[in-house]
């Protein structure tokens, strides 16, 4: 029986396995990819985490888990199939039909940028596709970017990376934009921002890194020549598993608030798969040890 099991390795989890082990909590980590650390391990270079500037999303995510293992923390991989109250405890079940149990749960399985699901998308992840604006904007300055999307995300992104990008179009599948009508304005204010309506990207391409975005617009073939691909067409938690277990919102992110505590007794959510405002590297590593922190409050009580 373990006290904690943290679902996920990626910043969230792993920093709540390095809490979890200075509590001498007895603690596994179980991650769907053998030695993974999240989707941080796809960006070419983070500089926005406080004291590493510059690494690499891979060699960061590296540094994350050493740490985690420096402290002893046990991990094993699996992919988790089905997660079940029994009593006091909860069964924690892998598809290769192992049963875990254990008193708590921190649920840090994060969420998945949408796709576009086009060709040439994959092949340029990270040489010129990127699905964060603020991780990798700052490698375009004086480039010319396209940014997927007419939500209030593609619309942000899209302003964000008008202050250092030469130019930034904005592709929109719809005639219309989604994004409320402040950053509507902000963004036709911006002469570098320039609105593609009614348009649908069908492929990336490139030779070492992207070099264009095909479209079609009103059945029309087009070809931009573009430096990066910014995709902000939304984003999917992995809460599946907790569905009908603790509360989720329309999203299907799990109500959490500050303190990473959900509906379901004993399941704690951190990281990208809760409701939160910014979701980031630095504010996911902030929930693993705020997750630890609540459970521990929790096992407390528990062993009254």
């Amino acid at each position: 029986m373990y006290d904690i099991i943290i679902i996920g390795s990626g910043p969230a989890g792993l920093s709540a396995a390095v809490y979890a082990s200075r509590a001498e909590l007895n603690t596994l980590v179980i991650e769907k990819e053998y030695q993974g650390t999240g989707q941080i391990a796809e960006s070419e270079r983070v500089e926005n985490y406080l004291g590493l500037y510059g690494e690499s999303g891979f060699d960061l995510g590296e540094k994350f888990r050493e740490h985690a293992l420096s402290l002893g923390a046990r991990f094993t991989d699996g992919e988790v199939t089905s997660i079940s109250k029994e009593e006091a405890f909860y069964k924690v079940s892998l598809s290769d039909s192992t049963d875990i149990e254990t008193k708590a749960i921190i649920y840090a399985a994060g969420a998945k940028p949408k796709r576009l699901n086009i060709e040439g998308e994959n092949k340029y992840s990270g040489c010129g596709v990127s699905y964060c604006a603020i991780c990798d904007g700052a490698f375009y300055k004086d480039k010319i970017v396209a940014v997927v999307g007419g939500g209030d995300t593609a619309l942000s992104d899209a302003l964000l990376l008008s202050k250092t990008s030469k130019l930034v179009y904005v592709i929109h599948r719809r005639n219309e934009l989604r994004a409320n009508k402040a950053l509507q304005t902000a963004a036709n204010q911006k002469e570098n921002i320039r609105f593609i309506l009614n348009a649908v990207p069908v492929e990336i391409t490139g030779d070492k890194k992207v070099q264009s975005v095909k479209l079609l617009r009103n059945n029309v073939l087009e070809e931009l020549d573009v430096n990066g691909v910014f995709v902000a067409v939304g984003t999917a938690p992995e809460s599946g598993l907790l569905k009908g277990i603790a509360e989720l919102d329309g999203n299907g992110y799990i109500v959490a608030g500050e303190d990473c505590v959900t509906s379901a007794e004993g399941i704690f959510a951190a990281g990208d798969v809760r409701t939160k405002q910014l979701r980031q590297v630095i504010t996911a590593a902030a929930d693993g040890a705020v997750a630890v922190h609540s459970a521990e409050n929790y096992l407390l009580e528990l062993s009254r």
